[in-house]
């Protein structure tokens, strides 16, 4: 199901899973887990992190369904609380985190492993914050204008991290290279 077959369900759905339908909140956790647990994938690097941020994603999110005000933008209301559970759970573990040897679609080219391992290390240099932004633009798809809303920053200033967080990867890739 793509992005705008997704929405128009939430659409469709999310009214009736806030009044209480639990087949309605069954409906939106089908079509958004994957979404969830990728991106909680990335921001901690650990399966059993990442599955726990993204149950603890959806408990949130049926307590506070009711306060979503647009229906349409349900996805990046959910990931932005996975994201933020994914980081909460790091917080509560406290240890480095190294991200994991496969993660994202599967279903996309396959990578040169060494490739593959030089991309690893140099994620693994980031800040959590900053495996959340790479996650949220790169994993989730989400926009400049749609991450300043959910990090309550201008379209600008998250270009512009964007572009630091980018500019080091570079330095770090081009680093392992030599």
């Amino acid at each position: 199901m793509d992005a705008v077959e997704r929405t128009a369900v939430a659409a469709n759905t999310v009214a009736d899973a806030a009044a209480g339908d639990r087949s309605a909140f069954t409906e939106l956790v089908a079509t958004y887990h994957g979404d969830l647990l990728r991106l909680a994938m990335v921001i901690t690097g650990d399966a059993d992190l990442a599955d726990d941020a993204a149950q603890a994603a959806w408990h949130h999110a049926w307590r506070k369904l009711r306060q979503l005000r647009d229906p349409s933008r349900v996805r990046p209301w959910l990931l932005s609380i996975a994201a933020n559970e994914a980081r909460q759970a790091l917080r509560k573990r406290a240890r480095s985190v190294p991200l994991p040897e496969t993660w994202g679609d599967e279903s996309g080219p396959s990578r040169d492993p060494i490739d593959a391992i030089d991309l690893e290390r140099a994620l693994a240099t980031l800040r959590p914050d900053e495996r959340r932004l790479i996650g949220l633009r790169y994993v989730s798809g989400f926009s400049a204008p749609e991450l300043a809303e959910v990090l309550r920053l201008s379209p600008e200033g998250v270009r512009t991290r964007l572009k630091r967080i980018m500019d080091r990867l570079r330095v770090e890739l081009s680093d392992d290279q030599s």
